[in-house]
């Protein structure tokens, strides 16, 4: 099977075909040129005028349906980047190689790496509406951000006179039949500690990498309250438990993405040789510890004992002790629920990286909350421990949450639109994740929003997969809402 054949006779078929272009083009975050230039390519050979801003972010102005070119300007939002993240043993190159598509069922996932569903599919729908004679609409402004996943960047940086709609269509969530009112806001804090090294030990140990793999991983925002496993936490877990047999660590390794729940982590391992026999026994000890602990969410933790080439140089031991603590110290996870909104976590934070080099270790991690003054707190917990620690932190400007708006005119259309289609209510959230919506709303304000989208699973992980159904009842969902704003009477241009 190829990755075309993987979307053959699905519906709809050009929004299908559409989010085949786009998994062909490598567009890893900060790296969108070449899927801009495509976005640009396909607007000007359909004669749509478009506009780009200083940093990237593309929109293009729709013609409205023909009767319809009173009603109000409605921006369809999304962002062009991906989460690159692949398992281990995979070959891929994601600033070259395109996305595998790979059906299974009624899914549709990638082979071995991401999918880019998130938030190819929401893209791929605004850009569908082009060529589909049966959606009928309003003047329409689909906006596509850069650099969303790492950052925010585009929404962060777009220009003050880029958009003039009035209504806003934010097509990046992931749960079939629930309209999202508001997000969680966030920022990073990272802390950077100056490696203290020794010469490595001469005849008498044994040089091993110990692994940390088998973990779900997944959306340290979406994900976070699903009590998986973070594996850098159970890579300092296991190394605590090991340091009673003097080990020298060296290139400890986790994690890859500040908004990924840490999948693998790393380390080299220097074992007295005395000591190889008990060191194997703890490292079992801890990973049925580990598999008890969270047999009902990553029951497939596995941690691996290899031999490995023996460094020059290692950690110095009362170095070693300080990072393991640290990171045994670090909070991670729900912090506190909301009292507002039923399920919602409203604070957490993600214990999200930690790279080595020769002269640094450098630990980063993610807080969010829909409450700042909740999200200034937990960040400067966390700075608290990589302070005592003797860590240079840094913080980052973050993002602001989007504050719910029951009120809204854009909010009841469509609570009216899923109703009539589906014969019941459509479920109501916010989400605690970051939307690009709080930041739009405050670069545009007055700016009415929603964010919806089809059911995608396992975003930010290789077990990113989306369901067919919701697709096409997401497409449908969207030409409807767009209906429904061009022919409103109640606001006076019908």
């Amino acid at each position: 099977m190829t990755s075309l054949s993987a979307i053959a006779g699905l519906s709809p078929a050009n929004l299908w075909q559409r989010f085949y272009e786009i998994s062909q083009i490598p567009r890893p975050s900060k790296k969108e040129e070449r899927i801009t230039a495509h976005f640009e390519q396909l607007f000007t050979s359909m004669g749509i005028p478009f506009s780009k801003d200083t940093v990237g972010n593309l929109v293009a102005r729709v013609p409205a349906s023909k009767g319809y070119e009173n009603a109000p300007i409605v921006i369809l939002q999304g962002h062009s980047d991906m989460v690159c993240e692949k398992n281990r043993g995979t070959e891929h190159d994601f600033d070259r190689d395109p996305i595998y598509l790979v059906r299974d069922g009624e899914w549709i996932g990638a082979k071995g790496t991401t999918l880019g569903a998130d938030n190819g599919i929401g893209v791929a729908s605004a850009l569908a509406l082009l060529n589909d004679p049966s959606a009928v609409h309003g003047p329409l402004e689909i906006l596509i951000t850069i650099d969303e996943e790492t950052g925010l960047t585009g929404a962060n940086q777009i220009s003050s006179d880029l958009l003039q709609g009035k209504y806003l269509l934010n097509l990046d969530s992931e749960e079939d039949g629930i309209f999202y009112i508001g997000c969680a806001g966030g920022l990073d804090s990272t802390g950077t500690f100056k490696t203290e090294t020794m010469a490595a030990p001469g005849s008498g140990y044994s040089a091993f990498s110990l692994r940390v793999a088998g973990l779900k991983g997944g959306h340290s925002g979406g994900d976070i309250h699903l009590g998986r496993a973070n594996a850098i936490k159970l890579l300092a877990r296991t190394l605590n438990a090991l340091l009673p047999l003097s080990p020298y660590l060296y290139d400890i390794q986790g994690g890859s993405k500040r908004n990924a729940i840490p999948r693998e982590a790393e380390v080299l391992l220097l074992v007295p040789d005395a000591a190889l026999e008990e060191a194997r026994q703890v490292v079992g000890r801890c990973e049925q510890a580990f598999k008890n602990e969270f047999k009902a969410t990553d029951g497939s933790v596995n941690l691996v004992l290899d031999p490995a080439e023996k460094p020059a140089v290692v950690y110095a031991p009362p170095f070693s002790d300080k990072i393991v603590k640290t990171l045994l110290g670090l909070p991670h996870g729900v912090v506190r629920m909301s009292t507002d909104l039923e399920d919602l976590v409203e604070t957490s934070t993600n214990l999200a990286t930690i790279t080595s080099n020769a002269g640094s270790i450098v630990i980063g991690t993610n807080q969010r909350s829909s409450v700042d003054s909740a999200k200034q707190y937990i960040a400067s917990s966390v700075a608290a421990v990589l302070q005592l620690a003797g860590a240079s932190v840094a913080r980052s400007d973050g993002y602001p949450g989007w504050q719910p708006n029951m009120q809204s005119r854009l909010l009841s259309i469509c609570r009216k639109v899923a109703t009539e289609l589906y014969g019941k209510e459509p479920e109501i959230k916010a989400i605690h994740a970051g939307l690009e919506c709080g930041i739009l709303g405050g670069k545009y304000p007055g700016l009415d929003m929603i964010s919806f989208g089809p059911t995608i699973t396992g975003a930010h992980s290789p077990d990113e997969r989306v369901h067919i159904p919701a697709v096409e009842k997401f497409y449908d969902l969207l030409k409807r809402v767009l209906y429904a704003l061009a022919t409103d009477k109640s606001q006076g241009f019908a």
